[in-house]
């Protein structure tokens, strides 16, 4: 992802993401996978073990406990692929549904800190700095990122969630209702309420310019 002069955050885009479109192999790789072909494991693995990441640490905020969930999601998602059913929904949907299930049981095993945001928006919900501009708007994009970060400490487990499957997968409405298994009105409205949390959490200025990068 990259930031443009306007300094627009780029949102996933399908071509980004996984999905029947640009992963055309999908269900012969699930095949291959029950039938204990350990290469095509290795292939589901690397195709989304990324985003299931970025996923999981935008919503945990903690680098080894979304590294924890990514594996316990991934072996989940291998133990069980015969229950993956592509009627009743995208395979992205599926592994995201069962990554934000072992996000939910993390923070039942713990208490997990809400502002370890060193490192969120780079892995999670926003690009790096583009390089070829001047330094008064690298300096304005830094400030921005920072008042961004503090605002996003301030929600709770099931905005940010909400926050990151929206901003940082790319997800619609209806799906993110599927992962965070919930009516999609619930979903618009968990959206809703964060960015007005986020604006109450920053100042007039930054949080024009919020409005503006998430286009709300």
């Amino acid at each position: 992802m990259g930031l443009g002069c306007s300094m627009s955050i780029v949102r996933a885009t399908p071509q980004d993401l996984p999905g029947p479109a640009n992963d055309p192999d999908l269900m012969n790789l699930i095949a291959r996978c029950l039938a204990g072909d350990q290469g095509a494991y290795g292939t589901l693995y690397e195709r989304h073990a990324p985003s299931l990441y970025r996923l999981a640490y935008s919503v945990l905020l903690v680098e080894q406990d979304a590294e924890d969930v990514l594996q316990e999601a991934m072996v989940y998602a291998f133990r069980n692929l015969h229950r993956y059913d592509p009627a009743r929904g995208a395979f992205r949907t599926w592994l995201y549904t069962i990554t934000i299930s072992r996000c939910r049981n993390a923070r039942r095993r713990k208490w997990l800190p809400t502002v370890a945001l060193a490192h969120l928006l780079s892995i999670g919900v926003e690009p790096p700095a583009p390089a070829d501009e001047g330094p008064e708007h690298r300096a304005a994009w830094a400030e921005l990122r920072d008042s961004l970060r503090r605002a996003l400490a301030t929600l709770s487990p099931r905005l940010r969630e909400a926050v990151a499957l929206r901003y940082g997968q790319g997800l619609t409405y209806r799906e993110m209702a599927a992962v965070m298994d919930c009516p999609q009105k619930t979903a618009e409205s968990r959206v809703r309420l964060a960015h007005e949390q986020l604006r109450g959490a920053m100042s007039v200025a930054d949080a024009a310019a919020l409005a503006e990068l998430w286009q709300v």
